[in-house]
């Protein structure tokens, strides 16, 4: 390093001074990085991958840690003794234990292996076909470890989810991916069509069908279900909140309760000029093809022919939206149907019964 006076001036001190001076500026320099002008070497971009790689291991494996010990395989006995396999994830101490419908059909007997190994019996004790869900109980009188049932309203597109389950056989495979789509619905074996679903890329096969999706918190976000064959990452769970619902349903009534009102209907176009003349903003509806003698329909007045177009102010635009639209909570209270007749809207009250099963609308 050298130092040269500025021009037109007497350096103020001498060349010993001048070096006594450097050599105070540079080592103050060093004692004192606040004051240290040269550059920084940047953070190595392999410490940062580390430490995120690091951080979703952690994140998994905290998840298959505290989950884990809840999923179950279960092991169906069908005629002339085929059967099949699945998962299951246990949600009570008591060992209710909740899997898809599909999984149980052959047999209401499982046999239930637990994570380590432990061989249980149970029964099948309700089914919603409609939703794919079922409900089984551990016959041993054991305290058993149980996963908790999370939000699924909270989930969030690219939110990281983890897979547990068994599939093909292999016990206890976990698998991540991310919520891919949440609000998709598929149709169910009964043929109803299955809402708010959550689409994932979180591998699934054959196997897995009634494990638990986990969001990274450790709760269990949803029931997987279904996957698309012949797809790459396109693999569904049942949410959480649905399961919830439907658990309550099973173990109170022994079954889930819809309202039925009567009909059978088709989705119908409502032209331009009929709107227009009705005052209607939707371009479809439901036409009355027939109506159940002595049902909660025919008592209040609805025929064949009928458009309806709303219920309970809910705009009824297919028949899968007639059945969304009637639900356990309006047995035995009266709803508003908005039908249109002869080219006039007009509110017809009713009160819905029970589904009877296998029953439409």
């Amino acid at each position: 390093m050298q130092v040269h006076p500025r021009k037109g001036r007497t350096p103020d001190c001498d060349t010993d001074a001048a070096a006594r001076c450097i050599h105070i500026v540079y080592t103050s320099s060093k004692s004192n990085p606040e004051f240290d002008d040269r550059p920084q070497p940047a953070p190595s971009r392999s410490d940062d991958d580390s430490a995120l790689l690091d951080a979703y291991s952690r994140a998994v494996t905290s998840v298959v840690d505290r989950i884990g010990p809840a999923v179950v395989r279960l092991d169906v006995a069908g005629p002339q003794g085929r059967g099949g396999s699945g998962s299951g994830v246990i949600v009570s101490p008591d060992g209710l234990i909740v899997t898809n419908h599909h999984v149980v059909t052959a047999s209401p007997r499982l046999k239930v292996t637990t994570a380590d190994g432990m061989r249980l019996n149970a029964r099948v004790v309700g089914i919603d076909p409609d939703t794919d869900l079922a409900l089984a109980r551990v016959e041993e009188s054991l305290a058993l470890p149980a996963a908790t049932l999370g939000d699924s309203r909270k989930l969030r597109r690219g939110q990281l989810v983890i897979a547990i389950g068994n599939p093909l056989g292999f016990e206890s495979t976990v698998t991540a991916g991310v919520v891919s789509a949440l609000g998709r619905s598929l149709r169910a074996s009964s043929g109803r069509l299955v809402d708010d679903l959550i689409q994932t890329d979180a591998a699934l096969n054959p196997g897995n069908s009634g494990g638990p999706l986990v969001a990274s918190h450790g709760e269990v976000v949803g029931i997987n279900t279904a996957i698309i064959q012949g797809a790459q990452g396109i693999c569904f769970a049942i949410a959480a909140n649905t399961v919830k619902h439907v658990i309550g349903e099973l173990v109170r009534h022994g079954r889930v309760r819809r309202a039925w009102i009567g009909i059978a209907a088709a989705q119908t176009a409502l032209p331009a000029r009929l709107r227009h003349l009705a005052g209607v903003a939707q371009d479809s509806a439901v036409m009355v093809a027939s109506v159940e003698p002595g049902s909660p329909a025919a008592e209040a007045g609805i025929a064949g022919g009928d458009v309806v177009l709303a219920i309970d102010g809910r705009p009824v635009t297919g028949a899968d939206e007639l059945v969304r639209s009637l639900t356990g909570e309006q047995i035995g209270r009266t709803i508003a149907v908005e039908i249109l007749r002869d080219g006039a809207r007009r509110i017809v009250s009713l009160v819905p019964n029970e589904r009877p099963r296998r029953a439409a609308a």
